[in-house]
């Protein structure tokens, strides 16, 4: 059975590479632009793992990391950030995030910590 990840990144462009690399990793995905798509996905989806931009107009990433953990304390969530501002990534990481990327970041580092914290098990 293979996990649920939701990507959640304001760049198009973003969600659709991850989508892509994480849809032929096996994985069931959803994507939203912002917080209040991630948070009804969450609601509707119960995703197992959440890759997230922290830098999302409206509601950033933050935020939408406080209100996921709110819905299902035990998601894994994984931070992205252009920024490298070490006290949002600290802050995070207090919130529950399990690690971070800094874009622009290397695919294949993605796709392993998602396999490392969403194992594809077999059937």
């Amino acid at each position: 059975m293979a996990g649920k990840i939701l990507i959640v990144d304001d760049q198009f462009g973003i969600r659709i590479l991850l989508n892509e690399v994480m849809v032929r990793e096996g994985y069931e995905t959803y994507q939203a632009a912002n917080g209040v798509q991630a948070l009804e996905i969450v609601h509707q989806h119960d995703p197992d793992l959440v890759l997230l931009d922290m830098k999302i107009p409206g509601m950033d990433g933050i935020e939408i990391l406080k209100r996921v953990k709110k819905i299902k304390p035990e998601i894994r969530v994984i931070i992205m950030t252009a920024y490298g501002e070490l006290d949002m990534i600290q802050e995070a990481k207090e919130l529950g995030a399990i690690t971070h990327f800094a874009k622009p970041f290397d695919i294949d580092d993605i796709r392993k910590a998602v396999r490392d914290y969403l194992p594809i098990q077999s059937n």
